[in-house]
Formats: structure tokens, sequence, C-alpha cells
């Protein structure tokens, strides 16, 4: 099956070079691109993209804007693409606010072309979290600024058995479904159904915001 992909990125070459990567891969469709989160929100609206590329800063409408105008569309909108944040910078606010809003993760703008079609291919499969471990840290750094909420995320918890505690906290820090099935000694499949239970009962959309949540509920703590 092909993924279908929009390019939302202020600067033209940036645009122009994802684009003739991707589309040079047989499972790959570039279906547009934008300048702007203004016609970046349009375009996805018109050509129903799986994955759109969304810079952080652009004029008219930043990234983070746009990635919750997609991710949490108006009523009679239903199309909601998975969203991945291009960056320049590893440590970024704007990119920790995108993961909570439902962006399925982010990549470095000088990341090895590889790497950018492995995260295209790896967020519209949304079978797991993009880049673990960096993203993992960004999270860590952010929520040591930021309490651990002790309300209602907390009492979502409780919903949770004890194995699939383990499960999320263990996806919080960045393991792997099949480091996770080595962890716990369990079948890789099992571990694929405990994940996917977690994200039911906690009603979250992906493993990116699974992690958002880990750390803002207090179950795991930066630096663990």
């Amino acid at each position: 099956m092909t993924t279908r992909v929009i390019i939302v990125d202020d600067q033209a070459m940036v645009r122009a070079g994802f684009a003739a990567l991707l589309a040079a891969q047989s499972d790959i469709d570039v279906v547009g691109e934008a300048p702007d989160g203004v016609q970046g929100v349009e375009l996805s609206r018109r050509t129903h993209p799986d994955v759109v590329l969304m810079d952080v800063r652009m004029p008219e409408m930043d990234g983070l804007e746009a990635a919750r105008r997609l991710l949490d569309p108006p009523p009679g909108v239903t199309h909601r693409p998975r969203v991945l944040m291009l960056t320049t910078f590893d440590v970024d606010d704007y990119v920790y606010e995108a993961l909570r809003a439902g962006a399925s993760g982010f990549l470095l703008k000088d990341a090895p072309p590889a790497d950018l079609i492995a995260a295209v291919r790896v967020v519209a499969s949304g079978d797991a979290l993009l880049a673990p471990s960096v993203t993992r840290r960004l999270i860590a750094d952010f929520a040591k600024q930021r309490p651990a909420a002790r309300g209602k995320p907390a009492l979502r918890l409780k919903g949770l058995t004890e194995r699939e505690t383990e499960v999320l906290t263990l996806v919080a820090r960045g393991q792997s479904n099949g480091e996770i099935a080595q962890t716990l000694v369990l079948a890789e499949q099992t571990v694929k159904t405990h994940v996917s239970r977690v994200l039911t009962k906690l009603d979250l959309r992906d493993r990116a915001q699974a992690v958002v949540f880990a750390y803002e509920s207090g179950l795991v703590a930066p630096g663990e």
C-alpha cells in the first residue's frame, strides 16, 4: 500500500529535497507541498495524506498550531493524518507540545536520508514511536520543568492492569516492542496486544502520547 505524504516547510529547498527523496520510493507518494501552516492545513484537508511532514517554525501559522488543527479537527472533518514534526533542534518546546497534541514523533532536518524514509514508514504504520531514545530525552527534559499531574492523569492509571502498567513504563523508557518482550519474557505479539489495550484504555492515539502521559501522570520520573 502506498503512503501519501505532504511536506509543510517554509524553505523551498527543503521541500524540494524531501519531496525528491520520498517520491523516489515505490511505496511513498508525495501528494503536495505547502510553505506555511495555514496552507498546510488546507492542503491536508484537500488531499487526505497519511503522513504530514511539518516544520516547527513557519510564518503565518507555526507547525504546532497547524498540527493541533489537523489532529483535533472541527466537527464534520473526519480525516486525521499522522504528523511528523521537523526541527533543527533536538530539544524544542514546540516539539514537546506537538507530541502532547498528538504528533507521532519528530525528526531533525539534518538526519540522514535513510532516516527520513524510515521515519515516514514508521509513522505511517503507527506501530512504533520514532527515535524513542531521542524523543524520551526531549520529553524528560521538559518534564523536569513541569510537576507531574496528580489529578486526572494519575487517576486514569488505575484503569490499567499490573502488566499493562509495566508495559507502559517500558514504553516511556524508550523500549521497542521487541525489547519489552525480552525484558518481561513475553512474546512480541503479546506485547503489541498490551500496548494496544493501554492506548485504548487511556484514550491515547499512539506511543508518543503514551510516553508523554507516563511522564505527566508521574508513572515515570525524568532521569529514571
